[in-house]
Order: C-alpha cells, then structure tokens, then sequence
C-alpha cells in the first residue's frame, strides 16, 4: 500500500484492488448525491465530504469500509439500523462481504447536513 497520503479521492481508490474500489465508489456517488454541495476533500488520509464543517468520512481498510459520520450523534440517531455492524462511538464498519448499506449511508449523510447547516444558523 502507498503510505504517502493521496492527493485527491480518485488518488485514494486507486491505490486498491478492483472490488474494493468499486465499494469506495458506490460510498462517494452516494455520499455525492446525498450532499450535492459537498466538497470532496482528503482528510486524516482518507476521503471526506465537507459542507460548512466536516460532514463525513469513509476508507478502506483490510475487511471493511469505515464510516465516520462527524461524531457520535448520527450513530447515535441511527443506533437501530447500525447495530448489524461493528462500530465505535463515531465510526461504523461495513465489512467487504455484506452488501453497502447505501439507503442507510444516504440518510445519515442527509441527517449531517441538516445538523450542519442548523450549526450555521446559529
């Protein structure tokens, strides 16, 4: 694996095997269109999504894809649909051999945006 830190997204997927890029793909089109104003970004060495703050991240790992939705209060407001997965208190994984829970992953991201635009109000 390369270590050094990659310069954009498509930088980062290519960097894995076919499979797994296309997990990373099916992540980022619907991270996409969940949050259309989102800014593509590299962060901590693995794709994020920014909108008036960090809104998400996401990577591939040995057996999964992590999923790091800004903190724990999205996994905390999606506790039920989550708890198939490992996870800590900001982060879940989806291992390779189950498939993307892309419904869910959109829903949260939309969940994000709301609280960070709330945030911007304020």
């Amino acid at each position: 694996m390369d270590k050094r830190i990659p310069k954009d997204i498509d930088d980062y997927v290519n960097r894995f095997p076919k499979e797994v890029q296309q997990l990373l793909q099916k992540m980022r089109v619907t991270i996409g269109k969940a949050a259309p104003n989102a800014k593509e970004t590299i962060s901590y060495g693995i794709p994020a999504f920014t909108l008036d703050g960090y809104l998400v991240y996401f990577g591939a790992f040995k057996s999964h894809i992590g999923f790091y939705p800004g903190g724990g209060s999205a996994i905390t407001a999606f506790k039920k649909e989550l708890s198939a997965y490992k996870g800590a208190k900001g982060s879940v994984q989806f291992p390779f051999d189950k498939p993307l829970p892309l419904a869910l992953v959109s829903r949260i991201v939309k969940f994000r945006v709301r609280q960070n635009l709330s945030k911007k109000k304020k």
